[in-house]
């Protein structure tokens, strides 16, 4: 249910909420990431006492709570992950066993950037996780920032991902997201700054998160989350509430497949030359024909390049 660095809350079949540690060395198809357990996952835990023998670290709790060890993870449904920023050979795992995420997106005070918005996108496609773009803060944008994110929003319809226009702070638009909620574990994310823990508060009656301020001198946002966690909505599933996060590396992904996981590139490609086309400079390469005539939007061509240029050169870009 939460994980807030080397220990996790589990919830276990009765209801209990119970503080864990994890016990023995898990890892993810040989990857190595820097959280070996997600929020989210299905666990199976040994419980123990805090005093006497299989003693966990000291901590201010009541003598007779019990505490448990993480023994074994079950395997994955699917998990959307990222490259580490710090540690390049390292991934992290935003959340395992979704139904859904919510990338919560600004065109203003903090501008998402359209590279962001399609290496998310890249990645859920990847583990075939439903991505909804939630646009926020439609409430102080001026004219020309309402038309950009009016395009923004027939951009990525017409790619095949629904968009919701929202403003966490009226509450306009929200009513809308509940019926998405039900019974689902939903994933919420987006860069620092967007109004995620605004959006809960709203969705969720009691959640109470902390909000803080866009900073003036960035016009970034500032975290106010420092872990995830899973939030129980009132329509019987959970919000996963990560940290704001700037960048998006992308992780375990071939060049070959990069093609599939932009779906409009994938729906040309079928037309190419060549089977092992690139799409960056072959003849009779139906994609860069398609871009031509404006059949696929310039940003997301460029962004489909920056993550083949990662692939080629191993390189991570901190600004995406």
């Amino acid at each position: 249910m939460k994980n807030t660095g080397s220990w996790y809350t589990v919830r276990a079949d009765d209801g209990q909420l119970l503080e864990c540690k994890v016990k023995g060395n898990f890892r993810l198809k040989g990857i190595r990431s820097t959280n070996p357990v997600a929020v989210g996952d299905r666990v199976s835990l040994t419980l123990t006492l805090p005093e006497g023998k299989g003693n966990v670290e000291k901590r201010e709790k009541k003598t007779d709570e019990k505490f448990g060890w993480i023994t074994d993870i079950e395997e994955r449904r699917n998990y959307i992950i990222r490259k580490s920023i710090n540690l390049s050979k390292q991934s992290h795992i935003l959340a395992a066993n979704v139904d859904l995420a919510l990338l919560v997106v600004t065109v203003s005070r903090p501008q998402t950037s359209t590279t962001f918005i399609d290496r998310f996108l890249a990645s859920a496609e990847a583990y075939r996780v439903p991505v909804y773009l939630i646009f926020n803060k439609t409430d102080i944008l001026d004219e020309n920032e309402r038309h950009y994110q009016e395009a923004m929003v027939r951009l990525y319809q017409t790619v095949g991902y629904e968009c919701r226009q929202v403003s966490a702070a009226t509450g306009e638009g929200i009513d809308e997201l509940r019926p998405l909620l039900q019974g689902k574990v939903a994933l919420l994310s987006g860069n620092s700054g967007v109004g995620k823990s605004t959006l809960i508060n709203q969705l969720v009656p009691g959640a109470h998160l902390r909000t803080a301020e866009i900073s003036d001198a960035h016009n970034t946002g500032m975290h106010t989350t420092t872990f995830s966690e899973m939030i129980p909505t009132p329509e019987d599933g959970y919000l996963i509430d990560t940290p704001g996060i700037k960048g998006f590396g992308t992780f375990d992904m071939e060049p070959e497949e990069l093609t599939s996981y932009f779906k409009e590139i994938f729906h040309f490609s079928k037309d190419c030359r060549f089977n092992n086309c690139t799409h960056t400079h072959e003849p009779g390469c139906a994609v860069l024909k398609a871009l031509e005539e404006h059949y696929i939007a310039e940003s997301r061509y460029q962004s489909y390049l920056s993550m083949l240029d990662d692939k080629e050169e191993g390189k991570y870009r901190e600004a995406y």
